[in-house]
């Protein structure tokens, strides 16, 4: 699986990008013919004082793709919120694929 993290705004420190890598590793458990996947971690409102945490990811399966976005202070907090939804929808459309 190739995983890509990018990060706009800011500097990732190695402590951030060890968490989405051990955490991304995992979607292996749940799909196992995961082609690639994209992480997007960006400051939002990037003009005013309040910056929100926002982090997105995609992920490519054969004749399907998978995009979540997520936002809250922390990019640990966005990042794992935005994983358990990636987690739901693909839980959700292999359970679809099996009934079929």
């Amino acid at each position: 699986m190739n995983v890509q993290i990018r990060t706009v705004h800011f500097d990732a420190d190695s402590k951030l990008l060890e968490h989405v890598n051990a955490k991304i590793e995992k979607l292996r458990t749940f799909h196992d013919k995961i082609i690639s996947a994209e992480v997007y971690l960006k400051l939002d409102n990037f003009s005013q004082q309040v910056r929100d945490k926002v982090a997105e990811i995609k992920v490519y399966v054969p004749k399907h793709s998978y995009f979540v976005k997520h936002q809250s202070k922390t990019f640990e907090q966005s990042f794992d919120l935005a994983f358990d939804s990636l987690v739901n929808q693909v839980k959700r459309q292999k359970e679809k694929h099996l009934v079929h």
